[in-house]
């Protein structure tokens, strides 16, 4: 079976969806004569019937029997563009709790499993997604970084069973949680109120969601939870870790957000980041810094941070 990529290219017309095959693409609607195709939302609303006519697609483009560009021409975007909606599990790896225990000097966490805890996720909004080497600028002093695997449902769920959660996913691809710590509190709300958190300011500010480069379809990774995991800064190597250490694996988060509301084909869930922030060490990223993501069987994406917004 042919392997190939699913992803949103920027065309004469407009966002469009692509078929990646080694080092060269094809339009999606082109390649399958299906209009529903011409993006990746349309796509993934009809994902059984769409992933068999893409794997023929595939085979073709292999083959020559379609014509297709070089991957290095083409400018990228959020391979779902955009996404419905964006949940980020937070607290999820192993490492970082660990880390972030000992720097601020409290006893380890227990196993949330163990205390009957569930996932925890908030949400971003759609817009915030921005694709490959995209520049983000924002007015934060303590601009971080968080590598993430994210995941994007194929089959809307509803109260799914671990058992069946991973069969709901189309596929996987790469994400940096760009998080404005300095943000993260109202300085006039006092300590203890529920009012004091600003998660707008700290996670949601424009092009804070990098996804990318692609969506590798679900049936290439056949255990998201065995994945290496790494971050760069400037070429300096700030995190390497495995999905193995997540606290919530993926079927778990999806199972639970289930729970609570209905996942929809286009939703984006980013499953946490392992140890190596910046908030560890205080040190930040500054216009001009470059960070890049690279998750085993998925790719890699750069994210350029500009000068203050």
């Amino acid at each position: 079976m042919t392997r190939f990529r699913l992803l949103t290219y920027r065309a004469e017309t407009g966002p469009r969806a692509g078929i990646a095959v080694g080092e060269r693409f094809a339009d999606a609607q082109a390649a399958t004569g299906q209009p529903a195709h011409a993006t990746v939302l349309g796509l993934l609303e009809q994902w059984d019937a769409a992933l068999p006519q893409l794997r023929d697609a595939a085979a073709a483009i292999e083959a020559g029997r379609i014509s297709a560009e070089p991957l290095a021409g083409a400018v990228l975007l959020p391979p779902v563009h955009f996404p419905g909606t964006i949940y980020c599990a937070g607290a999820n790896y192993t490492d970082h709790v660990a880390r972030m225990a000992q720097m601020l000097g409290v006893p380890p966490e227990p196993d949330p499993h163990e205390a009957g805890l569930n996932p925890w996720h908030f949400i971003k909004p759609s817009r915030c997604a921005v694709g490959p080497d995209a520049t983000v600028s924002v007015q934060s002093d303590k601009l971080d970084w968080e590598a993430e695997l994210a995941l994007v449902i194929g089959r809307t769920a509803r109260h799914v069973s671990l058992a069946d959660a991973l069969g709901h996913v189309a596929g996987y691809l790469v994400a940096n949680d760009l998080s404005a710590r300095d943000l993260i509190s109202r300085p006039q709300v006092a300590v203890g109120s529920p009012f004091k958190f600003d998660w707008i300011g700290q996670k949601c500010f424009d092009g804070s969601c990098p996804l990318g480069p692609w969506i590798v379809p679900a049936e290439e990774i056949p255990d998201p939870q065995s994945l290496r995991i790494r971050l760069w800064v400037n070429d300096a190597l700030r995190q390497d870790s495995s999905t193995a250490r997540m606290i919530f694996t993926a079927a778990e988060q999806i199972s639970y957000l289930s729970t609570r509301l209905t996942l929809h084909p286009g939703d984006v869930i980013l499953t946490g980041t392992p140890m190596g922030v910046g908030a560890e060490t205080g040190e930040f990223l500054r216009p001009g810094d470059v960070t890049r993501v690279e998750i085993e069987g998925i790719g890699s994406l750069s994210t350029t941070i500009g000068s203050t917004a």
